[in-house]
């Protein structure tokens, strides 16, 4: 017998972010496109920027160095944020909810990203915490597509739309007035609307079953050791070798991963609308207002979740087979930052122009992170590194 079909949990039209309102204004005065939605345009600004383009060579988890490149396989930044849009596309068209925000915010989720991954974001930070400043890739994003990235002549940034802007930053952490005053108009004391709040859940859903592939696929972890370990993964393994039990190992695990995405994907879309309403939520601003943030899978599937998530960092991304990766990582963005703050002349112009305003710490950084994998090996080791 069929299963039935899935129904989709729909919210009320009420609640997606209307692109003819003031989450729509741009910083810059522009006229609207013949054809194209103000969330719509943001998405291609986004796609189309250098930020954006240099993902393809920024670390997702492993380090792709010249020497030892570990394949063409395995997940870039740019990809994965690929993976993340296509879920945050589809969460957003079955909820009812403004899609082209959705994609806009999933395509730049990642852009304020430094080289070497997560390992470089924390020696990054380490660097600037001596000068009394920290490094925060949501806050960096929004400098990227607000000053750095110039496409018109008309103005600096991408110019886009507040809903964009404000998702950037607060899809995945909540920011205050007291410690960051100069967020002030990207309303502080809300919650984001449900699209944003749907891009971390998207990016852990995505990363959570890519990891494993890749984790497999380079051969730091064993099938065995995850069906044994994880059991989210070993249900659907179960089912899959159960439906299967001729196909290859390689397919087996692939149905599982997928099956394991779409679990997840289906389970949040249910939860968020069983929250919704719960709370009674009919407009944006209920959304905003809520007791907390409405987008969460359910308890049984967020505790399957955060296990396999806790393999992962236990057996994949502190594995030994990790640590030197993380170790060089740490000392070619460490080394570096300490002799562009020792030399400022080794910047580009355009980054030594900026210092008298930002300062040269912060100057230091902004050109460390967006640097790509090959390119900070390149300038490290012109620098004297070895």
């Amino acid at each position: 017998m069929a299963a039935a079909p899935f129904q989709p949990p729909a919210l009320s039209a009420a609640l997606a972010v209307d692109e003819t309102g003031p989450q729509a204004v741009r910083a810059h005065s522009e006229p609207l496109h013949p054809y194209r939605a103000p969330f719509a345009r943001d998405a291609a600004r986004i796609l189309h920027s250098r930020a954006f383009r240099r993902l393809a060579g920024k670390t997702q988890v492993f380090a792709r160095l010249p020497e030892d490149p570990p394949g063409d396989h395995f997940r870039s930044r740019l990809t994965h944020t690929l993976e993340v849009t296509q879920i945050a596309r589809t969460l957003a068209t079955v909820l009812g909810l403004n899609t082209g925000l959705a994609e806009a915010l999933a395509l730049a989720h990642d852009i304020g990203h430094p080289p070497f991954g997560h390992a470089g974001e924390k020696a990054l930070d380490r660097a600037l915490r001596t000068h009394g400043l920290g490094f925060d890739h949501n806050l960096h994003a929004l400098r990227i597509v607000t000053w750095f990235e110039e496409r018109s002549p008309a103005f600096r940034g991408l110019n886009l739309t507040l809903a964009v802007r404000e998702g950037i930053i607060k899809h995945s952490h909540d920011y205050t007035a007291a410690t960051h005053p100069e967020l002030a108009e990207y309303f502080l004391d809300q919650f984001p609307p449900l699209e944003a709040q749907l891009i971390d859940l998207a990016d852990e859903i995505a990363y959570l079953t890519a990891d494993m592939d890749d984790g497999l696929g380079s051969g730091i972890l064993a099938l065995a050791q995850i069906h044994d370990e994880v059991p989210l993964f070993r249900r659907f393994y179960d089912q899959v070798f159960a439906e299967f039990p001729a196909a290859p190992v390689k397919l087996t695990v692939n149905e599982t991963l997928n099956r394991m995405l779409n679990s997840l994907v289906t389970d949040l879309m249910e939860s968020v609308s069983a929250a919704v309403l719960t709370l009674g939520a009919a407009t944006l601003d209920d959304i905003r207002r809520a007791p907390a943030r409405l987008a969460a899978l359910s308890p049984a599937a967020e505790a399957e979740r955060a296990q396999a998530k806790a393999f992962l960092y236990a057996n994949f991304y502190n594995s030994p087979g990790m640590e030197e990766s993380h170790r060089h990582a740490a000392a070619v963005i460490e080394s570096l930052f300490a002799s562009l703050v020792a030399d400022p002349g080794l910047l580009p112009a355009d980054h030594q122009a900026q210092i008298p305003s930002e300062g040269l710490a912060r100057t230091v950084t902004d050109y460390i992170a967006g640097m790509t994998d090959s390119y900070i090996e390149q300038l490290w080791m012109r620098c004297g590194g070895r």
